[in-house]
Order: C-alpha cells, then sequence, then structure tokens
C-alpha cells in the first residue's frame, strides 16, 4: 500500500513540474542545490547506486533506495528511469514520510 502512495505522489510530483529524472539532470540539481531528496532504483546498477550515495552525502542531500526503473518511469510516464529528483519542498516532505525505510 504504501509503495501505491509513493508512486502516486512520484506522479503528482512530475505533473506539478517538481520532480526530474536521469542521471545527468539529477546530478547537476545535486549540485546546483536544487534537489531536495534523490530516488534511486533498486534495480539501477551498483555503480549508478555508489554515485549518488556519495553524490548525495557530499552535499547533504537525503537518497532512498525504491522501487523499479521500470516503476518508476511509469509512476511519472516516461520510459525506465534510475534516478529521480525531488525539487519541491512540500512533496519532498510527504514523499520522505513515506520513503523512511528505504533510506541507504
Amino acid at each position: 500500500m504504501e509503495n501505491k502512495k509513493i508512486l502516486s505522489m512520484l506522479s503528482l510530483c512530475q505533473r506539478a513540474g517538481k520532480l526530474s529524472s536521469g542521471e545527468n539532470t539529477c546530478e547537476k540539481l545535486i549540485k546546483n542545490g536544487d534537489a531536495l531528496i534523490i530516488i534511486v532504483a533498486v534495480d539501477a546498477s551498483d555503480n549508478t547506486k555508489e554515485k549518488f550515495k556519495n553524490k548525495a552525502l557530499y552535499y547533504k542531500i537525503p537518497v532512498y533506495l525504491f522501487g523499479t526503473r521500470e516503476e518508476l518511469g511509469k509512476a511519472i510516464g516516461k520510459d525506465f528511469r534510475a534516478v529521480l529528483a525531488v525539487c519541491d519542498e512540500n512533496f519532498a516532505v510527504k514523499i520522505k514520510e513515506y520513503l523512511n525505510n528505504n533510506k541507504i
């Protein structure tokens, strides 16, 4: 049930224009300080997981492992997505509540 809530929040966030996806875009948002939380798919490559874990740790941004690349992409109306960045304070707070157990 929690998964559906999270995917629904991500979908709303995307429609509001407050969510970005893709490794390069998310990396830029982290560096610019615009990303408030990062979500990495559980089936993303180990290299991708490690890269975003380290970047987010350096920039003090929470990172969560959640969903498959297919689930994340489908939730936001795109193809497979390994990395998402939430860029809105209100969405970030709510999504963090749901994702609390998935932090890496």
